[in-house]
């Protein structure tokens, strides 16, 4: 193996925790077929592979690693590209920057008119994949944030806008001399000048050659890398018609000029409606973006900062963890942060759908863009910029946005290899009428050539699928749902099992005091002061919520003389010189208490899934206190939505099974598996896979993570702060089940969207052909069906912003 050959790698490496993930990477390596010597260094987490280019790839080393068991660090960057005109385009770019050794995977958006590029930044950089766009014949910058890219849009419409208009005003004279040659129109005047031949090349070549520029310099850069677009086919047919009529304006000279044939107009209304077509399109990408500008729209512009012993006011983007913030009455929040001075009420309603503000103060977390009420607060910076809970929500919608469904693989397929059928057809087609329909008639059959070439341009197929997932997946996130990807969009409609997990999911999450049982001679006011005060002492949340409850119904608490915790049975305490045992039936038999019939009592409370303690008194049994987690107000209410939508609802909960029945019958829900562990949660979830069932399982994210990683869709319910949540396909950042039915209806919607797009694009597609072949369009006809196609299926995607979800059925 010649040393001049050999190139050299390093690949960053995650998940090695000593030499001996090292020596085994190592040895793997090195077994790989072209491979001259390979390190690892665990110090660096950094392989490096000398390797023959010529024998093995990049990838190879890549499949080692993973089959090993590590992980390949890779870097992220988004484009916003300039120049793509339908689904050819975003397939040749895609590939261009596939084939880059250090690219691990290219995704373009045609709709969005973005890339997203995941590669390993040891190897190749930013400026090479610039290039290699710019190569391919594209333009591509870094993405900015999307105030930038809202500008670039607004550019981008007026920048149409003009071209639409020039082309118009030179191609209205060809279009009213064309109309003066219809029969049925022989009233209308046309001057004489205008059926100059010469006119109407001066007409007509300004819009071909300038306007039309475009559709030369994306054939060429198509054709250049061995493929087709609808650059081709524009270029193809209006070229024809252009300088088919050049030739006869040429032979005319010293005839009349009347009676000459000629397309001028073809290919000038034909562009002219293109460009037209271009500026709707632009129009209603700019629309579909809505989702990203609103939340964007949410942030506070500037922050008041406590800097260098003043108060100063700078621009959100300045703002530097550990600043101190000073929010004033009526103020956003502007940035993830801990109160260090003050309280007050914040309205938190964009993030977790609440409308009552919550109640905060010192050491308490408050978010950015929730807007404080009333207090003065003064908050530290804990996260700015990227790592704010609004900006990951940014991140997480514009990541699905730009993701592609598997649907959209079956669309890209059919465009790649649409374009040489279409010309093959208008080949035959030319052939069959110049030959056979009207033999030696060639400006007929160049005709039918140019309908056919004009009226195939597959560009309402490559725009069919991203724009429903950008209008589709940008509204769900206005409602608090987050897709993670278009592939998770898809897949939620086909749920036919919701698996619940209890506790944070259908019950708050938070034990709250439920009954206060007097069983003896003292009233109800001394009995909770002097539970309150003896609990107050102890560390057990359940403690804890007696105690809040207690303090709910304001009865003023006392100091404990005396406290001991004793495990398992409970607590014994003095309070105002009276000795108190609080805890389970087992605390009472140590300390020979009677209870009677009071037993009972607490096996009703527990039958109803509540945590009953018993309380004795100076040695006599004086009543219970019962604690329970309470159900979610809509829980129930979201429950039947499920239901009625046809799915089955499964509760999963590791408490024991009465109170799992209990808090299943209170909500509406057949079946409960109880006593789970959470590892034993994933298994669960397989054993409905295997019945055939496709299983969501709907989880707070943290135990539940390795179920919600093994569901066919995982949903974590979150209220914002930890949005993307690793393992799971969905959020829900309201913490409400009605947002799990709002996934499957905006995903059943969604799908349904795209699958309409689809069949009018092919459809249209597939009749428009034959119509055009047999002449019944004519060049122009066919130029406006192919624009206005396009505008079409983007409209249609358009209706999924306004999609009301939170209905009573899904």
């Amino acid at each position: 193996m010649g040393s001049a050959a050999l190139k050299e790698a390093q690949i960053p490496i995650s998940g090695m925790t000593c030499a001996a993930c090292a020596t085994r990477i190592e040895k793997g390596l090195n077994k790989i077929e072209g491979v001259d010597n390979a390190t690892v260094n665990l110090a660096l987490e950094k392989a490096t592979v000398k390797y023959n280019p010529d024998v093995t790839k990049m990838d190879v080393f890549e499949k080692k690693i993973n089959d090993l068991g590590y992980g390949v660090v890779t870097e992220k960057v988004e484009f916003d590209l300039v120049g793509m005109t339908c689904a050819a385009c975003a397939t040749r770019i895609e590939k261009g920057l596939n084939k880059l050794d250090g690219v691990k995977n290219a995704t373009v958006n045609l709709a969005l008119e973005t890339g997203t590029v995941e590669y390993n930044p040891s190897q190749v950089n930013i400026q090479d994949m610039l290039k290699k766009v710019e190569d391919i014949g594209y333009e591509a910058r870094v993405k900015q944030d999307s105030e930038e890219t809202a500008d670039y849009r607004a550019l981008e419409v007026e920048k149409q806008k003009g071209k639409f208009i020039f082309s118009l005003i030179l191609s209205l004279p060809l279009l009213w001399s064309m109309v003066g040659h219809f029969e049925f129109t022989s009233f209308i005047y046309v001057p004489d000048m205008f059926m100059n031949p010469w006119v109407q090349f001066l007409l007509a070549t300004p819009v071909q050659f300038i306007i039309g520029k475009q559709f030369y310099v994306g054939a060429y850069k198509a054709l250049r890398n061995k493929s087709a677009n609808m650059d081709v086919l524009v270029a193809l047919g209006t070229s024809a018609a252009y300088f088919y009529s050049l030739y006869q304006s040429i032979l005319s000279l010293g005839t009349n000029a009347g009676m000459v044939e000629l397309y001028y107009e073809t290919s000038s209304i034909l562009i002219t409606l293109i460009i037209l077509g271009k500026l709707f399109e632009a129009r209603a990408k700019g629309r579909s973006s809505e989702a990203i500008k609103k939340l964007m729209g949410l942030q506070a512009k500037t922050a008041t900062v406590f800097r260098d012993g003043n108060e100063i006011d700078i621009p959100l983007e300045e703002v530097v963890v550990g600043d101190v913030v000073y929010i004033k009455p009526g103020e956003k929040v502007p940035v993830d942060g801990e109160i260090v001075e003050g309280r007050s009420a914040l309205d938190e309603s964009m993030l977790t759908g609440e409308s009552v503000p919550v109640d905060k103060s010192f050491g308490d977390a408050v978010i950015g863009a929730t807007i404080n009420k009333n207090g003065f607060l003064k908050i530290k910076a804990t996260k700015v910029g990227r790592d704010t809970a609004l900006a990951q929500i940014i991140k997480v919608v514009e990541e699905a946005q730009g993701s592609k469904a598997p649907i959209q693989r079956l669309a890209d397929q059919i465009s790649g290899i649409f374009v040489p059928i279409v010309v093959g057809i208008a080949v035959v087609t030319f052939l069959i009428w110049y030959l056979w329909v009207s033999p030696g008639e060639f400006a007929e059959a160049l005709e039918k050539l140019i309908a056919v070439l004009v009226i195939a341009c597959p560009c309402a197929l490559g725009l069919a699928t991203p724009t429903s997932i950008m209008a589709g997946s940008g509204r769900a996130a206005e409602y608090g749902v987050l897709f993670k990807g278009g592939e998770h969009l898809e897949m939620t409609h086909r749920i036919t099992t919701v698996i619940l997990d209890k506790t944070g999911t259908v019950t708050n999450g938070k034990p709250a005091l439920t009954d206060v049982i007097i069983d003896g001679d003292i009233d109800e006011e001394t009995f909770t002061q002097l539970i309150g005060s003896a609990e107050r002492q102890s560390e057990h949340p359940l403690a804890e919520s007696i105690v809040q409850g207690i303090k709910e119904r304001n009865v003023p608490l006392l100091d404990a003389e005396e406290f001991e915790a004793i495990p398992g049975y409970g607590i014994k305490a003095i309070v105002n010189k009276r000795e108190l045992l609080i805890g389970t039936r087992k605390l009472m038999q140590k300390y020979d208490i009677e209870m009677g019939s009071s037993i009972n009592k607490m096996e009703a409370l527990e039958d109803n899934g509540k945590t009953a303690m018993l309380v004795a008194i100076d040695g006599v049994f004086m009543g219970i206190v019962a604690v329970a987690d309470t159900v979610k107000e809509s829980s129930k209410e979201a429950i039947k939505r499920l239901k009625d939508a046809g799915l089955e609802v499964i509760m999963i909960t590791g408490d024991n099974k009465r109170t799992a029945q209990a808090i299943a019958n209170e909500v509406g829900i057949d079946a409960a598996i109880a006593e789970v562990l959470p590892e034993g949660k994933a298994d669960e979830v397989k054993k409905l896979q295997q019945q055939g069932k496709r299983v969501a399982m709907v989880g707070d994210g943290i135990n539940d993570a390795p179920a919600l990683a093994t569901a066919d869709i995982g949903m974590a319910i979150g209220t914002g702060t930890d949005v993307a949540m690793e393992a799971a396909d969905i959020t829900l950042m309201r913490g409400d089940l009605n947002s799990i039915a709002d996934a499957i209806l905006m995903s059943k919607k969604t799908i349904r969207n795209i699958k309409q797009n689809l069949f009018w694009a092919l459809a249209y597609n597939t009749l428009g052909i034959p119509i055009a072949a047999l002449g019944f369009l004519a060049p122009w006809l066919a130029g406006a069906a192919m624009a206005f196609s396009s505008v079409s299926v983007v409209l249609n995607a358009l209706r999924l912003q306004r999609v009301k979800l939170n209905e009573k059925t899904a």
